[in-house]
């Protein structure tokens, strides 16, 4: 057994890939590669797994994520057909019609602090591919407060995520579960959330998504997050939180997110993730730049 071994626990019953991430004594440090769990286990309890993609855990996530990202294309698509009509109608009655197809968008920038380097990876491959603006940075959960107090006056992001690893202590699994003290990291969070909301109190003027697995679904709502993991003190996908990122970014300033399409639509559900009425980031505009224009713009500011 050895940092980088892919394992699942024979005491779960496989149920959950992980990556080792330490080895100390006859205790392994585990981190989810899929989920965005934090847990340790005794060596003998693991299982090497030398092909993932063949894993009952493996195979049950990927069709949850297929389903999940096929929504949020789907989504996007009626949402670009609903502005192309609200355009076009704009126009008619404006008695503008060369103007009806030439409207922009201007999703809300996210900047996005991860505390796993992997996760933050596949994040930003997903923001890149559904084109919204995005700034990744990779700390420690612990770190995340302190970043952000220089990150965002720097970044002035639209969106804000706070995620990484979580999970209740298991000396407290039983115990009090509305104690901070019962969490991983989810203090780390809520501290990070705090710093996010001192910068912008209005909670429509900066969305904040925050936690990870398990994490303290009450505490980081009060903390001030719009949106937040997890209410049934489940495991999160590792996505999960860029998906109502996502929704948030192309939401139009003029429309609150939908809460029910948002948390259904991720792949933890209801139990993973909840939040309050907020306003979408997205902004619209015309006429649409030239191509040369924009070009030119990127050119002047490197």
């Amino acid at each position: 057994m050895k940092q980088g071994d892919l394992v699942v626990r024979k005491s779960y019953g496989g149920d959950v890939l992980f990556r080792v991430e330490d080895v100390r004594s006859e205790r392994a440090l585990l981190k989810g590669t899929d989920y965005r769990l934090l847990a340790d286990a005794p060596i003998p309890d693991l299982s090497v797994v030398r092909d993932p993609e063949s894993t009952r855990a493996t195979q049950q996530v990927r069709i949850k994520v297929n389903d999940s990202l096929k929504r949020m294309r789907q989504q996007r698509e009626q949402q670009a057909i609903q502005a192309n009509a609200e355009i076009r109608l704009a126009a008619q009655q404006a008695q503008t019609q060369s103007q009806a197809q030439q409207y922009f968008e201007l999703p809300g920038k996210v900047l996005h602090l991860d505390g796993d380097g992997n996760y933050l990876r596949k994040s930003m491959q997903l923001y890149e591919t559904m084109k919204v603006p995005a700034h990744g940075v990779h700390a420690h959960e612990s770190q995340m407060a302190d970043l952000l107090y220089q990150l965002l006056p720097q970044v002035k992001p639209d969106i804000v995520v706070i995620t990484g690893h979580d999970g209740v202590l298991k000396s407290k699994a039983n115990g009090d579960l509305y104690s901070l003290g019962s969490y991983k990291n989810s203090q780390s969070f809520v501290n990070a959330v705090r710093v996010a909301r001192a910068y912008e109190k209005s909670r429509d003027g900066l969305i904040v998504v925050a936690g990870a697995c398990q994490s303290h679904f009450e505490a980081l709502l009060q903390a001030g997050s719009n949106f937040a993991s997890s209410p049934g003190r489940i495991l999160i996908h590792a996505l999960d939180p860029v998906y109502i990122a996502i929704k948030a970014s192309y939401t139009s300033i003029r429309e609150t997110i939908n809460l029910s399409d948002v948390v259904n639509g991720t792949i933890s559900g209801i139990d993973g993730v909840g939040g309050i009425e907020t306003i979408g980031r997205c902004r619209k505009g015309l006429p649409k730049p030239k191509a040369a224009a924009i070009a030119s713009l990127k050119l002047m500011n490197g």
